[in-house]
């Protein structure tokens, strides 16, 4: 075992997983996403999964009363089996999403609950959309569902695709056809976040992406998140994570390691 978490939400492992290992899910379904694999694993309840060989993997056990209040329609308590297939291919959304999971959870001293929390709904709304929508004709997918409201999911689908602090909220809001203090209220209610600490989260989940692919510099990524000086983004992510994005890119290089101390 590498790391645990727990919470409202379940449980979540980042293991070293040997070949033939089997992942069992009891009452509530689990989700196994594994390092480089081409698809991910997809357990009902009452299922398991042997895995086929030696390797680093996410291990989601989720909550049944996590999962019923944001998706019941999805996940009641007739069926009992959301997921149609086992093992599905995984898409370039949930694989930056099981990445970026994996880097913070292994550099748990930066990860905060909130964020943590955070990923995984953004994780399991990404596999509803993926590989569960429009799967029953007579029970809509989104019916009674948090996220049930059309315009937020948009406004979210176009969050997602361009995060980027310098991003206007109103504009947002008349984009996906609401006045702002209903898109607000709205907003929160689906999401659990306003629109504004949702994107910074987005941000800052794009931040740590980019940082630990060692892909650019940090000047290039600032600019690409809509920040004015590559100093306003600094203080962002120090106010966001608690080191600053080159601190937090060499503890992600040796996440074993403790972080030295900023100057």
């Amino acid at each position: 075992m590498v790391r645990i978490f727990e919470g409202r939400f379940g449980r979540l492992l980042l293991s070293d997983l040997d070949s033939h290992d089997e992942v069992r899910a009891q009452e509530d379904p689990v989700i196994v996403l594994r390092q480089g694999d081409p698809e991910l694993v997809l357990l009902n309840p009452g299922k398991s999964y042997r895995n086929p060989t030696a390797k680093r993997a996410l291990v989601f056990h989720i909550a049944g009363e996590w999962l019923h209040e944001s998706f019941p329609a999805a996940f009641d308590g007739v069926e009992r089996k959301p997921f149609a297939q086992q093992r599905e291919p995984i898409n370039a959304r949930i694989r930056q999403l099981a990445e970026t999971l994996a880097v913070e959870v292994l550099n748990d001293r930066f990860l905060s609950s909130e964020r943590l929390e955070f990923m995984l709904q953004e994780l399991l709304l990404s596999i509803v959309e993926t590989y569960l929508t429009g799967r029953r004709a007579s029970s809509p997918l989104w019916r009674g569902s948090r996220f049930e409201d059309t315009r937020i999911r948009r406004a979210i689908a176009l969050l997602r695709a361009h995060p980027n602090k310098d991003l206007n909220i109103d504009q947002l809001a008349n984009q996906v056809g609401l006045s702002r203090s209903r898109f607000y209220d709205l907003f929160q209610i689906c999401t659990g976040f306003s629109p504004r600490a949702y994107l910074d989260l987005l941000c800052i989940e794009a931040a740590i992406a980019r940082l630990t692919s060692g892909r650019g510099k940090i000047a290039e990524l600032s600019a690409e998140l809509g920040f004015s000086a590559q100093s306003n983004f600094t203080r962002f992510f120090h106010n966001q994570v608690g080191v600053a994005p080159s601190e937090y890119r060499r503890a992600a290089a040796r996440p074993e390691e403790p972080p030295e101390s900023e100057e």
